[in-house]
């Protein structure tokens, strides 16, 4: 353990320090797929009842209109934001009729990739403009690929905290400076040890045949309909999602914030010769994506993990980085567990705050002599074949035992939970970690490993198993419908978005071709 750590787990433990750490903000965002009884991607319009996805806060789409995404709110206690999720996919159930919502996180048997319907957001030159998008991603990746959800989880430090070491440190950089410098030392030490969380909570070992679509892969065959590997943990996050020769160069190692913004602008502002060859129209004449750069926007870029702040109205995510720094992180790669009603615990959360927290407390250096491909190998190692016995990773030019690692990591994560624990007067986080240590001396007690457990005792095929589960979560969250106060908060904010919607589309007096030109200029005059 190095001395920087101890120093700075020790400034933290002093009684007036401690209270900062029961102050960190936490949200969650779940994707998940809307399916017929008949387990059938849907493919009716979002549902009315849930507002409109262009202006709702908590009830959105993400790539197709069958694709809802579920946003909390806020809150320093993770058991609060999980509330807010559980109360989201309630109301959502009381306005699917016989429609449910899909378990995992690899899709089932999908249609046609032509009848794969994309997320529309009405006729305003916003709602048109996710429209575009969305059918640039089809064009550029193809829309199988979009169908894929997943968990995200958003962290945040208090200022205060940045502040106190920034004060013991004796730091002369100004505290918007210092505090986006620290949180990208916590991106590149999630670099190197994501894996762990791929091995803890990847839940994705096997898939639909189907989803390949006669595309060669090197996964076996489980059965007729299911496709695996044996000790797969997240085929997700493996090279079968997003596949991009734009976006090969585009893996940033997270030296400091200004060098990770001008890459993604440089991205969002250099056509990138297949594209370009495309055009910005099809044909008819009809746009088929915004511009012909690397990337259209900057949320194409498809990383484990974003630097994040709260954009104002009309302003692009890199200007709110470059003018006001850093607020939070968004971790991107976890895995919707099937085996969960909500897809996430209350556990994996508390272990996700020692996570992170190690990886902002942790010495960071920036990632040198081949560490930034080793971080990236060692993390398509684990979602390939995390359980495999006797796996080996690279670390600082050696290999080591994945086991031997994750003991090592645990321990040491294991004094930031104690300080959790201490600041929140729980046990909550030593219990979560313990969790963790038995699937690493365990590997059975895995998602991954329960996923394939069970289709081999039920003698399922992957979507069998899917919807097996997606049937028993909907019945417990059928049943218990939310009090009538809290349904009729959500009917009122489901009213608002629509209002809020057809104000917009009502005051638009902007042609949309002016509209996108404007759009992309902005990128460049801030």
């Amino acid at each position: 353990m190095s001395d920087l750590f101890s120093h700075r787990l020790a400034l933290l433990a002093e009684h007036s320090n401690l209270p900062l750490l029961s102050q960190c903000l936490h949200g969650i965002e779940r994707e998940c797929l809307r399916i017929g009884p008949d387990g059938q991607l849907a493919l009716t319009p979002h549902p009315r009842a849930l507002g409109s996805a262009l202006t709702h806060p908590r009830i959105t789409t993400d790539y197709s209109e069958a694709l809802l995404e579920f946003i909390t709110g806020t809150a320093t206690d993770p058991s609060r934001t999980l509330d807010e999720l559980d109360a989201i996919h309630r109301y959502t159930y009381s306005k699917l009729g016989d429609e449910l919502l899909w378990s995992p996180s690899m899709p089932g048997p999908l249609p046609d990739e032509a009848q794969i319907p994309i997320a529309e957001y009405g006729s305003s030159n916003i709602g048109r403009l996710k429209y575009v998008y969305r059918q640039g991603l089809a064009l550029r990746y193809g829309k199988t690929m979009q169908c894929i959800a997943g968990i995200h989880y958003n962290f945040s430090l208090p200022e205060g905290l940045w502040e106190l070491l920034r004060q013991d440190e004796s730091d002369t950089r100004s505290p918007q400076d210092f505090q986006s410098s620290r949180y990208i030392a916590l991106i590149r030490n999630f670099r190197r040890y994501s894996w762990l969380l791929m091995y803890l909570f990847g839940a994705s070992p096997a898939l639909d045949a189907s989803f390949m679509r006669g595309r060669p892969h090197q996964l076996e065959q489980l059965d007729d309909d299911t496709l695996y590997l044996p000790y797969a943990t997240s085929l997700r996050m493996s090279d079968l999602g997003y596949q991009s020769n734009a976006q090969a160069g585009l893996t940033p190692c997270y030296d400091d914030l200004p060098s990770y913004t001008s890459s993604l602008h440089r991205a969002v502002s250099t056509p990138y010769p297949d594209y370009a060859a495309w055009g910005t129209r099809d044909a008819h004449g009809n746009w088929q994506q915004l511009n012909t750069n690397v990337l259209q926007i900057e949320n194409e870029y498809y990383s484990n993990i974003r630097p994040k702040r709260v954009t104002r109205t009309g302003e692009r995510p890199l200007h709110a980085l470059r003018s006001r720094g850093i607020q939070y992180i968004e971790v991107r790669c976890l895995d919707i567990n099937p085996f969960l009603p909500l897809g996430i615990d209350l556990v994996e959360a508390r272990f996700l705050d020692a996570f992170l927290l190690y990886c902002a407390l942790h010495e960071s250096p920036c990632l040198v002599d081949g560490e930034c491909s080793a971080s990236s190998d060692n993390f398509l190692q684990v979602v390939k074949q995390g359980r495999k016995p006797g796996l080996q990773l690279r670390r600082g030019g050696e290999r080591v035992d994945l086991q031997e690692w994750a003991q090592e990591l645990l321990d040491e994560i294991g004094q930031v939970a104690a300080l959790l624990d201490q600041s929140h007067g729980t046990e909550a986080h030593a219990e979560a970690l313990a969790a963790q240590r038995a699937k690493v001396a365990d590997s059975s007690l895995t998602p991954s490993a329960k996923v394939l457990e069970a289709l081999r005792q039920h003698g399922e095929s992957f979507s069998q198993f899917a919807m097996r589960q997606t049937r028993l979560h909907a019945e417990a969250l059928r049943t218990r419908p939310l009090p009538a106060a809290q349904t009729a908060d959500f009917e009122e904010a489901a009213r608002q978005s629509l209002a809020q919607q057809a104000e917009m589309e009502a005051n638009d007096t902007q042609d949309f071709d002016s509209f996108v030109e404007e759009y992309q200029r902005s990128l460049i005059s801030q």
